[in-house]
């Protein structure tokens, strides 16, 4: 299993805040000329799945990783606790409606993965039906794979102590107070619990796709991993305008 708590949530030595400010700004125009070229030529979906814990940044990231995106070629969904109708249904059934479609960028905050967290950190489900989870999400993911979706998949990873101060900052920030709730403070008490299930999910969710894990307690970081790793992987399906 990946131990969480070893790897660094902080950006790597060297790494400097202006400089990175300035690659994100041209990884901004790269993104927005790559997303034009993907759009007109509508044969690759674009799946972008962004996970962590509560307050690591998945709506920071969306905000600043993706504001140069037109948004005719992009939608975001936010998958929040499942409604009493999707609780009528297999956990999968509320994910199909939000694939992409060619030629579209589709970004996940939260996710499939969130049944499996939510179910192992409260005790909802038996063990087993979790464990039967993963390989449904790994089938599931293949599935995708097999039909040409290209899937990237993002751990914000922040420290304990980051976490803290953040939700403490929403507790305070008049901007911010919107943002709180006292399920925040209940997942941090759960930390390590959390730490054990990510952990598990990266290691063994559809090794064919590897999770980029972002060390997120610096934001500027954050924001520069995910655009370039965004911006490389684009550039590899040598995208062409349609003659």
């Amino acid at each position: 299993m990946i131990a969480l708590e070893k790897i660094d949530a902080i950006a790597p030595k060297g790494a400097g805040k202006k400089a990175m400010k300035a690659e994100l700004t041209a990884l901004h125009k790269r993104l927005f000329a790559l997303q034009n070229v993907l759009y007109a030529e509508g044969k690759h979906p674009i799946l972008i799945i962004l996970q962590g814990m509560d307050t690591s940044g998945k709506d920071g990231t969306i905000k600043h990783v993706f504001s140069c995106i037109n948004p005719m070629g992009c939608n975001v969904k936010s998958f929040k606790v499942p409604t009493e109708e999707e609780r009528k249904h297999d956990f999968l059934w509320r994910i199909y409606p939000h694939l992409p479609a060619k030629g579209m960028i589709q970004i996940f905050n939260r996710s499939h993965y969130e049944d499996i967290l939510a179910p192992y950190i409260q005790g909802t489900l038996p063990e087993k039906m979790i464990e039967e989870r993963y390989d449904f999400i790994n089938c599931f993911e293949k599935q995708l794979l097999s039909s040409g979706t290209i899937i990237l998949k993002f751990f914000l990873h922040i420290s304990k102590k980051e976490q803290s101060k953040r939700i403490e900052a929403r507790k305070r920030n008049p901007h911010k107070k919107w943002k709180y709730n006292k399920a925040d403070d209940k997942a941090a008490e759960n930390w390590e619990a959390y730490q054990t299930v990510y952990g598990k999910i990266i290691e063994r969710c559809s090794p064919e796709i590897p999770w980029h894990i972002v060390p997120a307690d610096q934001k500027w970081h954050r924001n520069y991993y995910v655009a370039n790793c965004i911006v490389k992987k684009l550039e590899e399906l040598k995208l062409k305008y349609p003659s």
